[in-house]
């Protein structure tokens, strides 16, 4: 009887069907839909099942869609302190990931502060299915979720601790599909927020942002003694805004010191992966939703440097 099913092989999605059976005039299929939004794999399902009823003897069909296992990691970004430049970092890391052909996704659990809606230019609101939220892709190939996504622009949170950890328990039980990597933007402080994502997801790694400047690494130090303490391995330490050409005299100068974090790193025998230039242009790009990452020039290849050397990091730890 499945030879009666021998119409469907001139199906466009034909090479997704994994298994078909014919009994009593029912047609039950078995279609891999790896990879597909929520939207297409509707797509995919009510276009197999038309095909099938037209079938002659065919007069029902049962379509059982699946998708194969995506081995996916998260990694944690955090700072300790505000004002790091956390959230830019983040933001053009994960375009740098997805130039590079990784399914990448970014959680924004900066709860009170939400910026990436605005730094990778995907403010309009998540679609939901089967009660998950469905992430936004962004341009640069980034499947984004932010609470900034799903409140009113410009208006405060007044949410005590539960309702921010269970907003944060949305984003992360979302349907992120075959992504295989997702960034999570944390919000400063070793907090509430924090602690839910640990308990929660059990990221594979964390990376912590800092400053040069004595404040920022008392902070960051922080910030590793809580993933330590969690059981997070520490990926590696970025040190930010370190150093400043001046557009009009090329001279260098350092505002927030030199060095700092990668001294702090090899105090806490946790790896240093680079530094990141203080700069005009990718602040002004990033903040008009147009990360410089997904470009060329200098500011590309420093985060194409640094996704490179976080992939390294977690190969590493996975053997």
């Amino acid at each position: 009887m499945t030879d009666l099913l021998a119409p469907l092989d001139a199906h466009p999605e034909a090479d997704r069907i994994r298994a078909r059976v014919v009994k009593d005039a029912r047609a039950s299929l078995i279609v891999e839909a790896g990879g597909l939004s929520g939207e297409a794999r509707d797509a995919l399902e009510k276009s197999l099942r038309e095909a099938a009823l037209a079938i002659d003897g065919i007069d029902e069909v049962q379509v059982a869609l699946t998708a194969p296992r995506v081995q996916r990691k998260m990694v944690a970004i955090g700072s300790g302190k505000g004002g790091v430049g956390k959230s830019t970092l983040s933001a053009n890391l994960a375009v740098a990931l997805a130039k590079k052909g990784v399914r990448v996704g970014l959680i924004d659990a900066d709860i009170y502060g939400p910026s990436q809606p605005r730094l990778l230019d995907a403010q309009r609101k998540p679609e939901a299915r089967e009660k998950q939220l469905i992430p936004v892709t962004t341009r640069d190939g980034v499947k984004l979720l932010s609470v900034g996504q799903l409140v009113e622009a410009d208006k405060a949170l007044a949410w005590r601790g539960p309702m921010a950890t269970g907003a944060l328990t949305q984003l992360i039980e979302a349907d992120w599909g075959d992504t295989e990597l997702i960034l999570v933007d944390l919000p400063p402080g070793t907090g509430d927020v924090q602690l839910t994502l640990v308990q929660k997801a059990k990221p594979q790694g964390a990376l912590v942002v800092s400053t040069p400047q004595d404040l920022a690494l008392i902070d960051a130090t922080r910030a590793i003694d809580l993933f330590e303490k969690t059981g997070v391995p520490v990926l590696g330490v970025v040190e930010n805004m370190a150093g400043y050409t001046c557009p009009h005299c090329g001279k260098d100068s350092d505002p927030f010191g030199q060095g700092g974090a990668e001294a702090s790193a090899k105090r806490l025998r946790v790896p240093f992966l680079g530094r990141l230039p203080l700069s005009k242009s990718l602040r002004e790009a990033s903040d008009a939703g147009r990360p410089p990452a997904g470009g060329d020039g200098p500011a590309a290849d420093a985060f194409a440097t640094l996704a490179d050397a976080l992939v390294s990091q977690l190969e590493t730890i996975a053997h």
